[in-house]
């Protein structure tokens, strides 16, 4: 099974992800800078959302150069991954609404959790079907920013109902983990 039809299908439809969550952005009644106030947090969790939006697409890019096949289950597992980035524009546009209140800081934390459990799933479909020599199985050999992120993510959400600020910080702790590109991946394909 050709591989450039997913690449292509996930690049669309994050395309389209982001597109929704900018569209969530609404422009202000006035022309003054004072005006754009209120919408700080919104604009806070859109720019958030964006970074974490491209540092998917970015590992996806990278994950599937080190793929050479694909198979029905790695077709299931990266729409898994596309279903739970696809909820993202709606939990960043609650968390920003409410400005970053406990309910949607936690219902955040949780769509970023299960985003990163997805793309463990797609991982390792694609690791069964590359096989334990491939060039995924000697990148992924370390598992450790994965299970460190998951670990936060948690922390997050429950911190959430006590110190929902706090556990934004977390949310992007957590990204910073990822900004740069999967390196493991790199330095095998090299």
């Amino acid at each position: 099974m050709n591989k450039n039809r997913l690449e292509a299908f996930s690049d669309g439809v994050l395309a389209i992800i982001i597109t929704i969550m900018v569209l969530e952005l609404q422009i202000p009644e006035g022309d003054r800078f004072s005006d754009l106030k209120p919408l700080v947090f919104k604009f806070l969790t859109y720019i958030f959302s964006f970074l974490y939006v491209g540092i998917y697409w970015n590992n996806h890019h990278h994950l599937f150069q080190a793929v050479k096949h694909v198979n029905g289950k790695v077709l299931w597992g990266d729409l898994h991954l596309l279903f739970w980035l696809s909820i993202l524009p709606f939990a960043t546009s609650w968390m920003g609404e409410n400005n970053f209140t406990k309910n949607p800081v936690a219902f955040y934390g949780f769509v970023l959790l299960m985003c990163a459990l997805a793309f463990n799933i797609l991982q390792k479909f694609c690791l069964n079907i590359e096989g334990k020599d491939s060039v995924i199985a000697k990148a992924l050999e370390s598992t450790l920013k994965e299970k460190l992120s998951a670990g936060i993510y948690i922390s997050g959400i429950v911190l959430s109902f006590y110190y929902p600020i706090i556990a934004v910080l977390l949310y992007y702790t957590a990204a910073l983990l990822w900004i740069i590109p999967d390196l493991r991946i790199e330095k095998t394909l090299k």
